[in-house]
């Protein structure tokens, strides 16, 4: 009995030494296998792929402009686009800003302050639409002009405008626009049919100085 008492003792001490060796192999093995998750993104804070831009956006004068480059304080501000269309910065001197998209300015500071830091970071923002505008009148809970600074269509226009008043003729409505010889179209638009799904192409995107009448 003594020596079969002798015997599972030795065969437990076994295998806990087994189980004690066995437990810090392993832990390593783990912390030297290398890791299926992906490598974090060490690009900078303006990856162009982050931008939210607006490419249908045509800077005009007196629009106010966010300028940013990454770690130079002293080139970044907000800045007023002059009455002659131009801007300046340090380094960088006047730039034509007017009839150009944010994205196309940005690109030209980029270009322009190569020759003083070393891959600039450049971000263009509309920190402010004062040059372009659209004007919704008749039946709305708020009529009036209103800035145009994203793509805007005729349904977001009503949106923006408070909805609808009492009585409104939302078949009746539509868009005045002038075109390139100065003369003024009238574009009709049915409310009910678009949120209806007809029709859709009568839910243009808004240009400057465009008019949604709602009689």
């Amino acid at each position: 009995m003594r020596m079969g008492t002798h015997k599972i003792v030795g065969s437990v001490l076994t295998l806990l030494c087994c189980i004690a060796f066995a437990i810090p192999a392993r832990a390593q093995a783990s912390q030297s296998a290398p890791s299926n998750e992906p490598a974090q993104n060490s690009t900078g804070p303006n990856s162009s792929s982050s931008k939210p831009h607006d490419g249908a956006y045509v800077i005009g004068a007196s629009d106010m402009l966010s300028i940013n480059v990454w770690k130079e304080p002293d080139v970044s501000r907000i800045i007023p686009v002059r009455s002659d269309g131009k801007i300046s910065l340090p380094l960088v001197g006047e730039v034509q800003a007017s009839g150009k998209t944010p994205l196309q300015l940005e690109q030209e500071i980029t270009t322009k302050l190569k020759t003083y830091i070393s891959d600039p970071e450049v971000t263009v923002m509309v920190q402010d639409s004062k040059s372009q505008k659209f004007n919704v009148l008749g039946m709305v809970a708020k009529p009036g002009a209103y800035p145009l600074l994203s793509t805007t269509t005729v349904l977001d226009a009503i949106a923006l405008a408070g909805g609808f008043r009492d009585f409104a003729k939302k078949k009746s409505m539509y868009v005045l626009r002038k075109d390139a010889l100065g003369q003024t179209q009238r574009i009709p638009f049915n409310y009910k049919d678009v949120i209806n799904g007809k029709n859709p192409e009568q839910n243009i995107q808004l240009q400057d100085d465009d008019t949604v009448v709602v009689p």
